[in-house]
């Protein structure tokens, strides 16, 4: 099995016609990283229905798709180009769960 040390997501939508070459140049490119590190990076449409993984298993890249039949993934929004995920983090967005309110604090405000 396959277990990234990181989970980076790259926040701007991408072509999903791109390859292992082009998304490869993109993790390069806009994070300075080499695809071969260890870590998953992740990509999304731009609709938010298919993402794809770009992950080095020690051997080679592995490709891997996902698409959601309904909804849509619930994908970082930042300043950055790029958002690393916690692995619980991570197995909620694959799943279409909002994964950012898991965690997410109770409003200061609320009273019953």
């Amino acid at each position: 099995m396959i277990r990234p040390n990181e989970i980076w997501v790259m926040v701007e939508p991408v072509d999903m016609r791109g390859g292992i070459d082009g998304l490869s140049l993109r993790v390069q490119n806009l994070l300075g990283r080499t695809p071969c590190d260890g870590a998953a990076y992740a990509f999304r449409n731009r609709r938010g229905t298919r993402l794809k993984l770009l992950i080095w298993d020690g051997t080679g890249v592995w490709l891997c798709h996902r698409r959601l039949h309904r909804g849509h993934f619930i994908w970082p929004t930042a300043d950055t180009s790029s958002v690393t995920l916690s692995a619980r983090q991570w197995s909620w967005l694959v799943t279409g769960v909002d994964w950012q309110r898991l965690d997410a604090p109770a409003p200061v405000h609320w009273r019953v």
